[in-house]
C-alpha cells in the first residue's frame, strides 16, 4: 500500500441529507447509522454539520446531534464540522461542547467556522447579519478563552463545566479564515477538493503564518472532499450523480431537493443551463475503483501535504454509500 496513505487518517463528515420518500428524522437516523458504520471500519472521527432553514438538509443542531452519535458508538471521535460561530452566543458553544466531553469524555472534536445564515430571512430569524462574520478572529479567541479560562470580558462569569476541558479545536475555513487558524494556531480543515488551487493556496498560507499554541504546537491540515469508490468507474459516478443533481437544482431554482436516485435524474431531461451545473458537479471529486483513487488520493495527499482525509459524500443509495466507504477503508487498511 502507498506509504503516503498508510500515514494518514481518515475520518466522515455526514450532513443529514434527505432522500426523496424519507423525511428529515430518517435522515438523521442515517446519520447515526453511518456513524456505526464508520465506527466499525475504523475511521478516526465522524462529524456532523450545521445548516440553518435548508431544504434538504436535516442536520440543524450539531451539537444535539453529536450528542446522538456520541451516545451510539463507543470509539470514534465525534464533532462537528462545524458549529457557526457568527450564529451563536459564544458562552453557550462553550458550554454545549463542555457537556458533550463530560458525558463523552476524550471523544469530542470542536470544529468551527464562520458562516451565517444563507438568506436574509434566515439571518433575522437567527438574530444576526452579514457583518456578524466580519469578527471571526475574536469570536474564536473568545470561545478558546471560555474553554482555557483566560475569558475575561466578564470575569465573573464561567463556562460550566466546559472551563478547563481540553477539547480539540478546528477551524474550518479558507483565506481569510485559513489565516486566522494560522494566527491563533489551530488545526485547519480546508476544501473542496475540486478547487485544488484555492485548497493549496489556503494550505501554503495556514503553514506559512501558522503560530505554535497549546491547542497545537504544530501546523495540522485536514482536507475535505467528496470521495467514492467502487467495484467501476460507472458505478463510482453513479454515486456522485444525486448530490450534483440537487446542486444544479439549487442553482437553478433556489431550493436544495431531496436526493433522488441516480437512474431517476439520468432520465431526467435538463435544461441547458441546469445540464450545466450538474456537469460541472460531477467533476473534480475522487472517484473510481480502488486502484483509481488510491492514484487520486496519492496526488493529494503529497501536493497538500494533508495529516488527515475527511470524507463528505453525500448520495441517495446508503448501500452504496457504505460500501464506497468500506473499500476506502481497504484502501487506507484503517482496521488493519
Amino acid at each position: 500500500m502507498s506509504s503516503v496513505i498508510a500515514s494518514t487518517r481518515f475520518s466522515v463528515l455526514d450532513r443529514s441529507r434527505t432522500r426523496e420518500g424519507y423525511d428529515a428524522p430518517e435522515a438523521l437516523r442515517d446519520t447515526v447509522r453511518l456513524a456505526q458504520e464508520a465506527e466499525a471500519l475504523g475511521y478516526h472521527r465522524f462529524w456532523v454539520s450545521e445548516h440553518h432553514s435548508v431544504p434538504g438538509v436535516a442536520g440543524s443542531a450539531p451539537t444535539v446531534l453529536a450528542a446522538a452519535v456520541a451516545a451510539a458508538t463507543s470509539t470514534i471521535r465525534v464533532g462537528t464540522g462545524g458549529v457557526m460561530l457568527p450564529n451563536h452566543q459564544l458562552l453557550v458553544v462553550a458550554e454545549q461542547f463542555g457537556v458533550l466531553e463530560s458525558l463523552f469524555p476524550g471523544r469530542i472534536d470542536m470544529g468551527v467556522g464562520r458562516s451565517v445564515g444563507f438568506t436574509d430571512g434566515i439571518r433575522r430569524a437567527l438574530g444576526r447579519d452579514k457583518s456578524a462574520a466580519e469578527d471571526f478572529a475574536g469570536q474564536l479567541t473568545e470561545l478558546l478563552g471560555w474553554l482555557d479560562g483566560t475569558q475575561r470580558a466578564h470575569p465573573q462569569v464561567h463556562a460550566r463545566p466546559a472551563e478547563g476541558l481540553r477539547i480539540p479545536p478546528f477551524v474550518l475555513a479558507t483565506g481569510e479564515g485559513a489565516g486566522i487558524a494560522a494566527k491563533v494556531g489551530l488545526p485547519l480543515v480546508v476544501g473542496d477538493l475540486r478547487g485544488r488551487e484555492k485548497l493549496l493556496r489556503a494550505v501554503d498560507r495556514y503553514r506559512r503564518e501558522f503560530h505554535p499554541s497549546s491547542w497545537a504546537p504544530h501546523p495540522c491540515v485536514v482536507v475535505a472532499g467528496t470521495i467514492a469508490v467502487a467495484g467501476s468507474t460507472a458505478e463510482a459516478r453513479r454515486i456522485l450523480i444525486p448530490e450534483a443533481w440537487s446542486l444544479a437544482y439549487s442553482r437553478t431554482h433556489g431550493v436544495f431537493p431531496p436526493l433522488a436516485p441516480a437512474e431517476r435524474v439520468e432520465a431526467l431531461t435538463m435544461t441547458e443551463k441546469e445540464s450545466g451545473f450538474y456537469e460541472s458537479g460531477l467533476r473534480g471529486h475522487l472517484y473510481g475503483t480502488e486502484d483509481q483513487v488510491v492514484t487520486a488520493l496519492e496526488t493529494v495527499l503529497e501536493e497538500t501535504g494533508a495529516d488527515e482525509v475527511l470524507v463528505t459524500t453525500s448520495t441517495y443509495d446508503r448501500a452504496a454509500l457504505t460500501d464506497s466507504l468500506r473499500r476506502l477503508a481497504r484502501i487506507a487498511e484503517l482496521t488493519g
